[in-house]
């Protein structure tokens, strides 16, 4: 690591911390030449493959712009795409993947989408899961349909202990 004051090609760390809720890590480093201290901070890369094949790094903003426009009219805020895009980074990184293709990130988003907005997750998913005709809406909504009937009824969960 060169130091950015004298360009010296080593330094000693003296610190180092987790940052942003440990996906980097913090390092304040110390120049054995100047003696100044300087801050540098270490993250995996995530890459995205496009259809063309070119790569380019994640990007949240980006999963925040696909997502708003399905999203418009949507009582959704920028906070819940904010925390959306974060979900889907997450997932993501879960994976242990280094390179991603775009199309999976969008099939990735649709989890996280379906439980914000279901009005918005049709919308998404009729352009990721390529949606060609009415009975594709339709299979979509019934599925919908399907998992809140079964979610209701789940039988709800005890707080009570077992007397086992």
């Amino acid at each position: 690591m060169y130091c950015p004051f004298c360009r010296n090609p080593d330094s000693r760390v003296v610190d180092s911390r987790m940052a942003d809720d440990g996906s980097a890590i913090r390092r304040r480093r110390q120049c054995p030449e100047c003696g100044r201290r300087f801050t540098t901070v270490e993250t995996t890369s995530l890459s995205v493959i496009k259809r063309s094949g070119v790569g380019e790094p994640f990007s949240r903003s980006k999963v925040i712009n696909g997502v708003r426009k399905a999203c418009q009219g949507r009582p959704v805020s920028e906070d819940d795409l904010a925390l959306l895009a974060q979900e889907v980074e997450e997932q993501i990184r879960s994976s242990g993947a280094a390179e991603i293709d775009a199309h999976e990130v969008g099939l990735v988003i649709l989890g996280p989408l379906q439980k914000l907005d279901k009005v918005a997750y049709l919308r998404f998913a009729s352009v990721y899961q390529a949606f060609e005709s009415l009975e594709d809406f339709e299979a979509a909504i019934a599925l919908l349909r399907q998992e809140e009937d079964d979610a209701r009824h789940l039988p709800a969960k005890s707080s009570e202990k077992s007397p086992l």
